[in-house]
């Protein structure tokens, strides 16, 4: 690990005028920031300590919502009984995330905000777009089975790890960030993570120095909420495929699904299908799909988990 300078902030202003200084990082639970200095791929010269901002309370909204601050630990939300009351997808979706130590510490900011487990992100020896801007995509020809299907482009085709983040888009979170000005503003999920395109190294809507502050959960809608995440292994392993499910009793829901893309996957248009069952969505979810032979078993798995998680959903209701 390169040697980096530290201080803390004592508020977000602070913090957010500090990180525009060129290689700078803020740092909170750290979980997925420090694995990542220790390998060399991200080497800040200077990190913020936010910790002490004060943005760790999940509080009722005028509107009806919650408003969960930036530095609420995931364990803490996941347990908080209005979420498990009103909003259980995104408390099943944080359970479902890595292990309990690191939800312990990892944040809600920075849940949004972690990088991909591509593995050849992961590897410094292997070409990366998103890593190192124009050296290439070894992913491209290589093993792929982990890897996304859809919104992927010839420089990119990895995926974004976040299970809170498949829940957040089906509950159409928005996210609040103040930005080195003293202005702030509102980010809609739907338009907070970016598409690779040619610029896969730009994952976020974010500009420099903007700091996100809190996350804004608008009035609960009812229905049955359901996550299931495929994966290799039952604890502390990323989505092959995950769905997030809100099923209302006349049969209309919402859906977002994960482990396909470089974002959470959610086509409004698909969810019009749900009556029809789980191959229309999936269908149309999936139109324009571009999988590698690795990971076409992807286009049936989300199929079959959609299929499994809408039973289950007319079961409990």
């Amino acid at each position: 690990m390169r040697a980096f300078n530290y201080s803390r902030a004592d508020s977000p202003a602070a913090a957010a005028q500090a990180a525009l200084a060129q290689g700078t990082r803020f740092i909170a639970g750290g979980t997925n920031l420090l694995d990542l200095m220790k390998l060399g791929i991200e080497t800040p010269q200077q990190l913020i300590d936010i910790n002490h901002l004060g943005l760790d309370q999940t509080e009722a909204t005028p509107e009806g919502g919650l408003r969960i601050g930036a530095l609420v630990r995931n364990t803490d939300l996941a347990a908080d009984p209005r979420v498990r009351k009103d909003y259980a997808l995104l408390s099943r979706a944080l359970l479902a995330g890595a292990s309990g130590q690191l939800r312990n510490m990892a944040t809600t900011a920075g849940n949004l905000l972690q990088r991909t487990r591509c593995p050849y992100f992961y590897d410094t020896n292997q070409a990366c777009n998103k890593r190192t801007p124009g050296s290439g995509c070894a992913a491209m020809g290589g093993v792929t089975r982990q890897l996304g299907i859809i919104g992927v482009s010839d420089a990119c085709i990895a995926t974004h790890p976040s299970d809170m983040a498949i829940a957040l888009r089906a509950l159409d979170a928005q996210i609040e960030t103040l930005n080195p000005d003293g202005n702030t503003r509102r980010i809609a999920m739907a338009d907070f993570h970016s598409l690779p395109g040619s610029t896969p190294h730009i994952e976020t809507a974010l500009t420099p120095g903007e700091l996100i502050t809190g996350v804004t959960l608008p009035a609960p809608i009812g229905g049955t909420h359901i996550y299931h995440k495929v994966r290799d292994r039952s604890s502390y392993a990323f989505a092959l495929v995950s769905v997030g499910l809100i099923l209302q009793k006349d049969g209309s829901g919402r859906v977002a699904v994960g482990g396909i893309a470089p974002k959470p996957w959610r086509v409004e248009a698909a969810e019009t299908l749900l009556p029809q069952g789980a191959k229309a969505v999936s269908a149309r979810l999936l139109d324009g799909a571009t999988p590698t032979p690795d990971n076409r078993f992807k286009v049936t798995l989300v199929e079959r988990t959609l299929a499994s998680v809408l039973a289950q959903a007319r079961d409990e209701a």
